[in-house]
């Protein structure tokens, strides 16, 4: 769960942010034609998840989709 705290706290969402960012440059800047496109829409899911503090995979591990509520939730020692 450490690591999903991780990514629910400041430095993890900038990290999903930044990871985000990259993708929508780099499919657009550098790839360009339709992968790039394609690359920068993929960029665009952990921009929001980032944006959000959402995770779309933690429903799947048995955590909350929240960001907010993972961290309430690890507070709070549950």
């Amino acid at each position: 769960m450490g690591f999903a705290m991780f990514m629910a706290g400041m430095w993890g969402r900038l990290l999903r942010v930044g990871a985000g960012l990259g993708l929508m440059a780099v499919g657009i800047g550098v790839v360009g034609g339709t992968g790039g496109i394609v690359l920068a829409a993929v960029g665009l899911v952990p921009l929001w998840a980032g944006v959000g503090n959402v995770c779309v995979l933690a429903p799947l591990l048995g955590l909350p989709f929240s960001g907010y509520a993972l961290l309430s939730r690890g507070a709070h020692g549950h």
